[in-house]
């Protein structure tokens, strides 16, 4: 991608190029380039592509300091990839902890969105927030009357 000329769009100037008069000069220029930007990728993925047979092959140990340049690499690789995956943990613990806020002011019968700290919903009247079982103390929706869990009555 490095050499497109188009800064990576080049498969939308290769779309746009089909609309454009065939028989223009820069229009022949730009197919032209795009043809030898797309061999360019085909080559360097056969080299990759042959860089690891022989490795499969020879080993890495035969391929001296490109060989520890690799490994270094790899290294950096493992390290970012743990890097990205706490922050993906963290961006997912975040949408989970808004989620939850967002549900938490969401009424359980009607569905409208009340202000933070509203007891009761301000749509339909039911009681906001998750209730207790009396029993056993798991949590329960609002509204209901028999506890999942234990199975007790619960007061209305």
């Amino acid at each position: 991608m490095g050499n497109d000329l188009f800064g990576g769009l080049g498969g939308l100037m290769k779309g746009l190029s089909n609309l454009m008069p065939q028989d223009d000069p820069a229009v022949k220029m730009m197919n032209a380039h795009t043809q030898v930007s797309d061999l360019q990728k085909q080559e360097k993925d056969l080299y990759v592509q042959i860089g690891k047979m022989a490795v499969e092959k020879y080993g890495l140990e035969s391929f001296g300091e490109i060989a520890d340049k690799l490994k270094l690499v790899q290294s950096n690789l493992a390290v970012a990839q743990g890097e990205l995956n706490a922050q993906k943990a963290e961006q997912e613990a975040k949408d989970k902890a808004a989620e939850a806020a967002a549900a938490a002011l969401r009424c359980p019968s009607c569905g409208f969105t009340n202000p933070e700290g509203t007891k009761f919903c301000q749509e339909c009247g039911t009681k906001m927030g998750a209730s207790h079982c009396t029993s056993c103390g798991a949590e329960l929706a609002p509204g209901t009357r028999f506890c999942g869990e234990c199975g007790a009555r619960q007061p209305e």
